[in-house]
């Protein structure tokens, strides 16, 4: 009796970081994958048994750009930007590009050792955020413990940023999922914890959204300058440290996002797909 087996495709990825923030990418520009899933990107995003990574980016064809990039969180969930992704992106494509994301047109320009992103512009209105209802965004009248009135901004994803005299003090690891699970944000939210190190100088603290306590988050640095900027704390261009290193994040108010900073390969290799499904 003939016997039939299926034969598992075999996919092959890079895995790249930004300052620690780390991804798997999975190029399907050329070659059709098969169809990503919640329960595939958990298992891949499994850091003891399977590749592991903060996010899964996907590279797709488009029709309107040079290319589409999904993002997926280790839990799962799909995220409609992701800045440090987007600058290994960059420096993975190596020129100029268009792409299109689930949360709008980015520019990559690579550099050396990393690259330049327009993340676009920021919103600011309640139902982009969006929140459950309508409330003042630039000084939300919600709080959590020690952590009071955020700004709420949409980067492509959500983020509320609360300004602390000591970004290092706050336990982000216990309120991190409070705030990102309240129902205030209906679609969750990143949580960013900033102080004032300078004039045109932060330091930053991520919950992120999906995957938790971060070495660093490119939107959450985006949002953070932004709502800064806008606050009168610091002036255009400001450095962002995160405990994975500085990003810089260039921002006018009515214009775009310029996001600048290091991104890296770590190495290659290839899973069979059915290992995972």
């Amino acid at each position: 009796m003939h016997r039939c087996t299926r034969v598992s495709q075999t996919i092959p990825f890079i895995k790249m970081h930004g300052l620690g923030n780390d991804f798997v990418v999975l190029d399907g520009r050329e070659t059709a994958l098969p169809a990503m899933t919640p329960a595939v990107a958990r298992a891949l995003g499994d850091r003891r048994t399977g590749i592991g990574f903060d996010q899964l980016i996907l590279l797709e064809p488009s029709e309107t750009q040079d290319f589409r990039v999904r993002f997926f969180n280790s839990d799962g969930s799909e995220a409609g930007a992701c800045g440090n992704g987007s600058r290994a992106i960059a420096l993975l494509h190596g020129a100029p590009a268009q792409v299109e994301t689930a949360g709008g047109t980015l520019s990559l320009e690579p550099l050396e050792g990393g690259a330049r992103v327009d993340m676009g512009s920021p919103r600011f209105d309640w139902d982009a955020i969006p929140l459950a209802y309508a409330m003042d965004t630039f000084a939300m009248p919600v709080g959590w413990e020690t952590l009071e009135g955020p700004m709420a901004v949409n980067v492509g994803n959500p983020h509320a940023v609360f300004f602390v005299e000591d970004a290092d003090a706050v336990d982000l690891e216990a309120l991190g999922p409070v705030i990102e699970h309240d129902p205030v944000f209906p679609e969750r939210v990143n949580v960013n914890v900033a102080s004032l190190a300078g004039p045109d100088h932060l330091r930053l603290r991520v919950w992120e959204r999906g995957a938790g306590l971060t070495r660093a988050c490119g939107t959450g640095a985006c949002a953070t300058a932004v709502a800064a900027i806008r606050k009168g704390l610091v002036q255009s261009p400001v450095r962002v440290t995160l405990p994975g290193g500085d990003l810089v994040i260039a921002w006018q108010p009515g214009g775009t996002i310029l996001m600048s900073g290091p991104a890296t390969e770590s190495y290659r290799g290839s899973f069979r797909w059915d290992d995972y499904a």
